[in-house]
């Protein structure tokens, strides 16, 4: 995955910025098409997408790209936008755009079917798969009684020249932004300069950072837990396992992809990808295709995760994380993980 430089990422978050008048009220009836801007990959969503457009009839003009990218892109465009529906990867840029005025509120009907953790305090997005950030660890070096139950501690020692993560990865900046936002600058400022005194490896993505695992170039990854899950589906012997911190720890954030409405004369059929993704069958694909948290009850996780009513981040509320990318940036640059 190619690198960006911080100040091409620091304008595209400068555009979360501007200032966005939104449309008329949502009408009735259908065109039969529907322009989507997704921050999750074609290759990831795309076969989920194409049963919706046979199921339903909708014709969908689907645009793909990263998640912030497609935020800052909707803020500059306005009201003037083709875009319909937003699908991020992330909840921080379902909260940009929301605070930029753009998105209209989800019927309740809809967004009730997810647990209000889930869920913009204003209905303006719903998320419709979980992520729980995780330790990744390989199976035949570290045993999993030795790892500890707080991010804090990887600055031990202990650890040096063993680590091994992501910076550009747009899940490692959200988790650094929790950190900020549950316990302030100063101790994420910290925590961040004594990782880099463990001589840490820099990686460009998850799944590089489970195979550096695997290699044994190092011993444990700060990932999202789903990665594990693909490597394992294809290559069953993995040698890596995935380890989860205690309640309440920033490294154990749980995220989640969404959705929101854009404000135009016609949303019904947003409504109805929105409906989609929340019922059974998305929801299965999320959890057995993505190896995501479904967030829709009834609906039974991956194998070998605990249930995720039991996993506990940072108490911070998720749409804010978008608000804080600019600063986190600004950090990781300052601290020598700049991108």
């Amino acid at each position: 995955m190619p690198r960006r430089t911080l100040p091409a990422l620091l304008l595209i978050v400068a555009a979360l910025g501007l200032a966005a008048c939104g449309g008329d009220d949502p009408g009735a009836g259908s065109d039969g098409s529907l322009t989507v801007y997704s921050g999750r990959s074609e290759k990831l969503v795309g076969p989920l997408l194409k049963r919706f457009e046979k199921e339903s009839g909708v014709k969908l003009e689907v645009r793909y790209g990263e998640s912030a990218e497609l935020a800052a892109t909707l803020a500059e465009e306005g009201d003037n936008s083709p875009a319909e529906l937003f699908f991020s990867q992330d909840a921080g840029a379902l909260g940009a755009v929301a605070n930029a005025g753009l998105l209209t509120e989800i019927p309740p009907a809809t967004r009730g079917r997810v647990d209000a953790r889930w869920v913009d305090p204003e209905g303006r997005w719903v998320g419709t798969s979980g992520r729980s950030r995780v330790i990744a660890y390989s199976t035949e070096r570290v045993r999993e009684d030795e790892l500890p139950q707080s991010i804090f501690d990887f600055t031990k020692p202990e650890w040096k020249g063993r680590i091994g993560f992501a910076p550009p990865n747009a899940s490692f900046q959200a988790f650094v932004s929790a950190m900020r936002l549950g316990v302030g600058q100063e101790r994420t400022k910290a925590w961040l300069e004594g990782i880099k005194a463990n001589d840490p490896t820099l990686l460009d993505n998850n799944i590089q950072t489970e195979e550096a695992i695997a290699a044994g170039e190092i011993d444990v990854g700060f990932v999202n837990h789903y990665y594990l899950g693909e490597l394992k589906a294809e290559k069953p012997g993995f040698p890596v396992a995935n380890h989860f911190l205690g309640k309440g720890d920033p490294g154990a954030l749980v995220n989640v992809a969404g959705v929101g409405i854009l404000k135009h004369e016609d949303t019904a059929d947003a409504a109805r990808l929105v409906d989609f993704l929340l019922g059974e069958e998305a929801q299965r694909f999320f959890a057995e295709k993505t190896f995501e948290y479904p967030l829709v009850d009834g609906v039974a996780p991956p194998a070998d995760l605990p249930p995720l009513a039991d996993l506990q981040g940072p108490d911070i509320e998720l749409g804010k994380l978008g608000d804080e990318l600019r600063g986190t940036l600004e950090l990781l640059d300052e601290v020598g993980f700049g991108t």
